[in-house]
């Protein structure tokens, strides 16, 4: 299945039924009068985030979506039925915004989570709510109201707890594969992974989060370099980031100041992240080369990196634990961010 995380859809609902203008003319029937049905309301359009979902292509053959219209009302006070509504089945963490790409509109974080994107019309009232001791006979009904229309974007940002970063080549996918049953392509050249890939991280039965790998970054990937920086979307829920190094190359701290640089010129607080550095493909290398190149990283980034293969396996299992660590400081935090505020009931007292 390809992937797809952006695309624009056009949603309508459906217009109300109008009311009917009718009169019971029944034989024998000594008072006759207006009977005019209501009409039915038009459906509504929804969107909801489901579980088993994780790109939007099916949006990509079908653009446009309209719920149903409500049936006109009928004589002998028969009510029109309702138009049938819409639900748009989205993968969770889903962002629903507006035409110009900024105004959110919905974000689609939790599974079963639903939003109202168009309301249908009310439909129109019949004859017979218009009769009266003055106007004993009406004539006129109202039509139904028309429906609502919109164009709208959808993103998806895949729901990750902790995100790989790193230049093209520095091993990330080798990481992933190493660390889950993800099965990311793996190659000898650069932007081997042109979208992101997900896997699950199990230290232990309590030990347990998602990771996500994105395409490399590049210098000036902010300006639309390369693949640019619209992956990195899909790790601004990241509790932490894995900043991988390549150790093999010449330059590994510019290595690491040019994935920083494209960090905070993306913004959205990716850059204060909690970030692990790690020195990758340490196997390759002998120690004394391993010593400089930590110690020179270490210098320019104020932190000592760990020292890393995810062929070998070496540092990988501490590495994973230093995050997990992270994570969970970050949704300790989420969670008492969401939490009510207590009141203030320091000035209370029951007399």
């Amino acid at each position: 299945m390809k992937f797809l995380d952006q695309c624009k859809i056009y949603v309508r609902s459906g217009d109300g039924g109008g009311g009917a203008v009718s009169f019971r003319r029944e034989k024998y029937i000594e008072y006759g009068g207006p009977d005019g049905g209501d009409g039915g309301r038009g459906g509504d359009v929804w969107i909801e985030a489901v579980d088993g979902l994780n790109t939007l292509i099916d949006f990509r053959y079908q653009q446009h979506f309209k719920a149903g219209t409500g049936i006109h009302g009928m004589g002998r006070n028969r009510h029109g039925a309702a138009g049938e509504d819409i639900v748009l089945k989205v993968p969770v963490g889903t962002q629903v915004l507006e035409e110009d790409k900024e105004t959110l509109v919905a974000d689609l974080d939790v599974a079963g989570k639903r939003v109202l994107l168009a309301k249908g019309g009310n439909g129109g009232w019949g004859n017979d709510r218009f009769k009266g001791p003055v106007n004993q006979a009406p004539k006129h009904a109202n039509p139904g109201l028309p429906g609502e229309e919109r164009w709208l974007w959808m993103r998806l940002k895949l729901i990750a707890d902790a995100g790989l970063v790193g230049l093209p080549n520095a091993g990330k996918s080798t990481f992933l594969a190493a660390v889950s049953a993800a099965k990311p392509k793996i190659a000898d050249y650069p932007f081997t992974t042109l979208v992101p890939n997900l896997g699950i991280v199990d230290l232990s039965s309590e030990e347990r989060f998602v990771i996500a790998d994105i395409p490399g970054l590049i210098e000036g990937a902010s300006e639309g370099a390369g693949l640019g920086v619209r992956f990195l979307g899909h790790v601004e829920r990241a509790g932490a980031l894995i900043h991988l190094v390549d150790a093999t190359q010449d330059d590994v701290v510019g290595a690491w100041r040019t994935v920083r640089a494209e960090l905070e010129a993306y913004g959205e607080g990716l850059a204060d992240r909690p970030e692990i550095l790690a020195l990758n493909k340490v196997d390759a290398i002998d120690a004394d080369v391993r010593k400089a190149k930590a110690r020179a990283l270490k210098k320019a980034a104020g932190v000592a990196p760990r020292l890393i293969s995810g062929v070998s396996g070496e540092g990988v299992q501490d590495l994973l634990r230093d995050a997990f660590k992270a994570i969970k400081l970050h949704r300790a935090a989420e969670v008492a961010e969401a939490a009510p505020a207590p009141d203030d009931l320091s000035g209370w007292s029951p007399v």
